[in-house]
C-alpha cells in the first residue's frame, strides 16, 4: 500500500508500533510491568543498581517487539486437499507447504490454518528454523458428518522472538474449499422397470448424445469412409452425402428429490431429509454407472445438468462433469419454501422421461395427486416415501396411517411406491421395490413402457 506523504508515513509507523506492542505476550507484559515497578522503587529508595535492572526489564520486551516488527521474512505458503470432494463421514487430508524464498534463514515459526468448527479443532504446527531456499511440509485431517462446502484458510503465520516476549500474526490471502457430498451406497442391479428377463424389446430409448451419428444423411467431411457415401442423397442435393451410422439408444432416468420444508421434520445427519439426499445421490451414481442418461430434478422445477443435451447427462466425459455438478449441488441443497410439486410436474414431458425415481417427504392428498399424474409422463416410476412421524418419534411397528395412505395412492396410479422407515438402508428398499414391481407386473402407461436393468 503506497503512502501519501510524510504525515501518512508517520501515521503508519505509529500504527505499526501499536501493532507490535499489542503483540506482546504475557511474559513480555510481565517483564515490562516488572521493569516499571523496579524503576519506581529504585527512584524512591535511591538504588542505582535496581534502576539498571528495571531499565533492562523494561527495554527488553520493547526491543524484541521492534525487531520482530521489522523482520521481513519472505515465505510462500500453499495448501493441497486430498481429495477436494469427500463423502460425509469420511476424512480428507490437508497438506500445507511453507517455502522460504528469501536469502536469510527464518526463526521459529508457528503455523495455523483456519477451519470451520464442524471440521474439527484448528490445526497448529511449530516449524523450526527454515534455511534459505528450504521448505517444510505438514498435514492434518478433517472430517465432517454434515454435507456442505467448507472454506479452509487463510493460512496464518505467527512469528515470535527467541525470548518469547512478542508474537505477531501474518495471514496469507488465499483459501481453498472442501466439498462434503452425501454418502453414496452401492446399489445392486435390479429390474425396477419391468423388462422381461432376456428381452429388451420394450425398452424405452432416446437418441444418444453428442459424439454419435444421427440417423439422416449428412454432408461429406474430410476423412469420412467413401463406402458410406449415400448416392441417392448425393444426386438429390447435388453434393457428396454420406450415411450416418444407426445410432445406439440409451435409456433415460430422472431422479426427483422433494426438498419442501413442510414435507420433513427434524434436522441433523440422521434426519429424514438427509436420508433422502443421500438416497438421491446413490440413485444418480448407480444409474450413470448402468449407462442411463440421468438428470436431477427438484420440486422447485430446477434440473441438472441443465437444458443442454436435452437436459440429461449421458455416458461420456461430459456425464462425469455433470455427475460432479449434481453431487456438488446435493452437497449444499437445502429445504425449499414451496409447498407443492407442480413445478416439477411441468418439467416432465409426456411419456418421454424413461424411468422416474422419486424421493418424497410427507404428502397430502393434493400433492399425492400431482405425483400420481407424473406416472403418465414417464415410462416407469419408483417412489420412496419417507414417513416423518416414524423418523421423529422413533421406529414404529408399521408405517403411519398418512404414509400408508400416500403409498396406496401412488401404487394405484401405477407407481412402485415404498414407505421408508428409519434404520433401513436404501439397498434393502431397492430390492423391495424390485420385488413389488415383479409381483405386480408392468403397469400400462401412455406411450411406450420404459425398460432396462437399473
Amino acid at each position: 500500500m503506497a503512502a501519501g506523504g510524510p504525515a501518512a508515513r508517520a501515521e503508519d509507523d505509529r500504527g505499526g508500533l501499536r501493532t507490535a506492542l499489542a503483540g506482546l505476550t504475557t511474559r513480555g507484559r510481565s517483564f515490562f510491568a516488572a521493569g516499571i515497578a523496579a524503576a519506581v522503587c529504585a527512584y524512591v529508595l535511591g538504588q542505582s543498581d535496581l534502576l539498571r535492572v528495571g531499565l533492562l526489564l523494561t527495554v527488553l520486551p520493547l526491543v524484541c517487539a521492534a525487531v520482530l516488527y521489522r523482520t521481513r521474512y519472505r515465505v510462500a505458503g500453499s495448501r493441497r486437499l486430498s481429495p477436494a470432494r469427500v463423502p460425509a463421514g469420511s476424512e480428507a487430508r490437508v497438506h500445507l507447504r511453507m517455502d522460504n524464498v528469501s536469502r536469510l534463514p527464518t526463526g521459529l515459526l508457528m503455523l495455523q490454518d483456519r477451519v470451520p468448527y464442524v471440521l474439527g479443532p484448528r490445526p497448529r504446527f511449530v516449524l523450526d528454523r527454515v534455511e534459505a531456499g528450504g521448505r517444510r511440509e505438514v498435514s492434518y485431517r478433517v472430517r465432517s458428518d454434515l454435507r456442505g462446502r467448507y472454506p479452509l484458510g487463510p493460512l496464518q503465520l505467527r512469528l515470535t522472538d527467541p525470548f518469547g516476549m512478542c508474537e505477531l500474526t501474518r495471514s496469507f490471502s488465499t483459501y481453498d474449499t472442501l466439498t462434503v457430498v452425501p454418502r453414496v451406497e452401492a446399489l445392486p442391479p435390479v429390474r425396477l422397470t419391468g423388462e422381461a428377463k432376456g428381452y429388451g424389446d420394450g425398452r424405452h430409448r432416446s437418441l444418444a448424445l453428442a459424439g454419435e451419428d444421427d440417423v439422416i444423411p449428412r454432408g461429406y467431411r474430410y476423412g469420412d469412409d467413401l463406402r458410406r457415401v449415400h448416392w441417392r442423397s448425393t444426386a438429390r442435393y447435388g453434393e457428396l452425402m454420406v450415411r450416418r451410422e444407426e445410432q445406439p439408444q440409451r435409456s433415460r432416468c430422472t431422479v426427483l428429490l422433494d426438498t419442501r420444508g413442510v414435507a420433513y421434520q427434524g434436522a441433523g445427519p440422521d434426519s429424514a431429509f438427509e436420508w433422502a439426499v443421500a438416497g438421491t445421490a446413490s440413485a444418480l451414481v448407480h444409474m450413470l454407472e448402468r449407462g442411463f442418461s440421468v438428470r436431477l430434478l427438484t420440486d422447485t422445477g430446477n434440473s441438472l445438468p441443465g437444458e443442454g443435451a436435452d437436459g440429461f447427462a449421458g455416458a461420456s466425459q461430459e456425464s462425469a462433469d455433470a455427475a460432479g455438478l449434481m453431487m456438488d449441488t446435493l452437497a449444499v441443497i437445502d429445504h425449499s419454501e414451496g409447498a407443492g410439486l407442480s413445478r416439477a410436474y411441468d418439467v416432465l414431458r409426456g411419456g418421454n422421461e424413461g424411468l422416474l425415481v422419486a424421493f418424497l417427504g410427507d404428502l397430502d392428498d393434493e400433492q399425492a395427486a400431482v405425483i400420481a399424474k407424473m406416472r403418465r409422463r414417464s415410462g416407469a416410476a419408483v417412489a420412496f416415501v419417507l414417513d416423518s412421524a416414524a423418523w421423529t418419534q422413533g421406529p414404529l411397528p408399521t408405517p403411519s396411517a398418512a404414509a400408508q395412505h400416500s403409498v396406496r395412492l401412488l401404487n394405484e396410479a401405477g407407481w412402485t411406491a415404498v414407505a421408508v422407515p428409519p434404520g433401513v438402508t436404501l439397498v434393502d428398499l431397492w430390492r423391495q421395490a424390485d420385488r413389488l414391481r415383479t409381483s405386480a407386473g408392468p403397469a400400462p402407461t401412455a406411450g411406450t413402457t420404459a425398460g432396462g436393468r437399473a
